[in-house]
């Protein structure tokens, strides 16, 4: 929002539609939103981006911005040009500039040789732990992924971790079906 006072021109782009919250949020929001989001990846489900389950914050700075237009939000394109962007309807915009906001996303590709996902799409966890191979956590991923309950499960990943290290042996992964 700063740069468009500071920019000829800004055009915010996102994937989906913004959910904004108004309203106030402690702590108890807060548990509920983390509890929410983990209850999915129990199930073994993808997990939900933090902030799809509270919503961005409705500020005054935010409400101005709207009402400034800078926050009109445009569906994502489907190319970068050398000028810019582009969609596949026709549109284009010249662009300086991209910023780039990947937010929190769980990309967790590169473990697919493990055979981790569940059939819902998802990894189950029990708290960081993966629930097919208790050797893995995941920081970062459902719960975890926001800068508090990154803290909190890096935290408590390195117990379980250690609790493992000191105990009688590794666990076996559980065995997965071809």
């Amino acid at each position: 929002m700063e740069i468009a006072e500071v920019a000829a021109g800004t055009f915010w782009v996102t994937r989906r539609p913004p959910v904004f919250r108004d309203g106030p949020f402690g702590e108890e929001e807060g548990r509920a939103a983390v509890a929410t989001v983990e209850d999915r990846v129990r199930q073994g489900l993808p997990p939900r981006s933090v902030v799809s389950v509270t919503g961005l914050p409705l500020t005054e700075a935010v409400r101005d911005a709207r009402e400034r237009g800078v926050l009109d939000r445009i569906d994502m394109f489907d190319r970068i040009t050398p000028n810019g962007v582009a969609w596949d309807d026709g549109r284009s915009v010249d662009a300086d500039v991209i910023v780039w906001a990947t937010g929190f996303r769980a990309a967790v590709g590169h473990l697919t040789p493990l055979k981790l996902r569940e059939p819902g799409g998802g990894i189950r966890l029990d708290g960081t732990q993966v629930v097919r191979d208790a050797r893995v956590h995941l920081v970062g991923y459902g719960p975890s992924a926001s800068t508090i309950g990154a803290n909190r499960a890096g935290r408590a990943a390195v117990r379980a971790v250690k609790r493992l290290l000191d105990g009688a042996g590794h666990p076996a992964p559980v065995p997965v079906p071809a």
